[in-house]
């Protein structure tokens, strides 16, 4: 484990794989960048004599991600995360747009279903599920199981222009309340 001075800035970030943890160390006198993700560490350069610039590496399935370091003033810097080109809270921002989650727990265990909304795709605790489509007299339904719980999620048009289609999940023949992430 890093000594917890070198440690400048951690982030989470949601994705349909996961919640996943970045970490960066910056040693500004010994020139030390590391970059770990979920505790493993991806990326380590040592004596790097030019404090300010940036590393780029990967999260979960394929997401670039950049750290941009910059003198603030001083001896002061400020680091910032991009995730597919977007700073963290633009990509935040459209990911609560483009996918919907839920928490719940399902046989002691605590569960995170993701859908994203573009593709219908259903992510489980980071793998994504078999589904299967149907449509119902008033949007569709996409079935899935997670262990021997049926679930699906429902689209149903809100009427609204604004708010578009909105998803519900049910499991067991109950809706599961969206988690704000």
């Amino acid at each position: 484990m890093a000594a917890m001075s070198d440690v400048v800035a951690v982030w989470e970030v949601a994705l349909s794989d996961g919640v996943h943890k970045v970490q960066f160390e910056h040693g500004t006198t010994t020139g030390k960048r590391v970059v770990t993700v979920d505790n493993k560490e991806l990326l380590r350069r040592n004596w790097m004599f030019k404090l300010v610039g940036k590393e780029s590496f990967t999260i979960g399935k394929g997401h670039k991600a950049v750290i941009f370091i910059e003198a603030v003033s001083g001896f002061a810097y400020q680091y910032t995360l991009d995730v597919d080109g977007k700073s963290l809270e633009k990509f935040i921002e459209n990911r609560s747009k483009t996918s919907k989650t839920w928490t719940l727990t399902l046989d002691g265990v605590d569960t995170r279903i993701v859908l994203e909304k573009d593709t219908m795709d259903i992510w489980c605790n980071g793998k994504q599920m078999e589904t299967a489509g149907e449509f119902v007299d008033d949007g569709t339904e996409t079935h899935f199981t997670v262990g021997n719980h049926g679930c699906y999620v429902k689209a149903v048009s809100s009427g609204k222009r604004k708010d578009g289609i909105v998803h519900s999940l049910i499991v067991d023949g109950s809706e599961i309340p969206e988690a704000v992430e």
